[in-house]
């Protein structure tokens, strides 16, 4: 389903946290100019999140509130994303400290995937049903 113009800037955000999530992954492959060792994708996942998704997850939430009333659907889903935001903030703010960062780092890649997947999937199409136009240009107004 093509997104509507005013969630995709979201759904293009999107994109380079799959590939956080990829490289955050054990075993994950090679990836040019990525880095390899556990510090360096530490070091840069800290650095996206401080960069990028920490006002992505804003953004978004923002969003939802703004989205409240189209459906009860997207309120039961708007819960969800919160929820899932906070537990990710946890896992990427413990990711210095964390006694095993390999793990971490791999609880933390399934759970941005999933998460990002639930809103590409569910979130995303449901708001294009159910908010009317009026409503989606006023996310765009809010996320530009």
């Amino acid at each position: 389903m093509k997104r509507h113009e005013s969630i995709a800037p979201l759904s293009r955000d999107h994109h380079n946290t799959l590939l956080l999530a990829q490289l955050l992954k054990k075993n994950a492959p090679v990836y040019r100019d990525m880095p390899v060792d556990t510090a360096g994708k530490v070091k840069y996942a800290l650095q996206q999140f401080e960069a990028h998704i920490k006002k992505h997850f804003l953004q978004e939430e923002k969003m939802l509130e703004t989205a409240k009333d189209c459906s009860p659907e997207i309120n039961r889903l708007a819960g969800e994303i919160k929820t899932e935001h906070l537990a990710l903030t946890g896992l990427f703010n413990a990711l210095e400290t964390a006694i095993d960062p390999v793990e971490t780092m791999n609880t933390l890649a399934e759970l941005l995937e999933t998460h990002i997947r639930k809103e590409e999937r569910v979130l995303f199409p449901l708001l294009q049903q159910e908010c009317s136009e009026e409503m989606l240009q006023q996310i765009h107004g809010q996320l530009h």
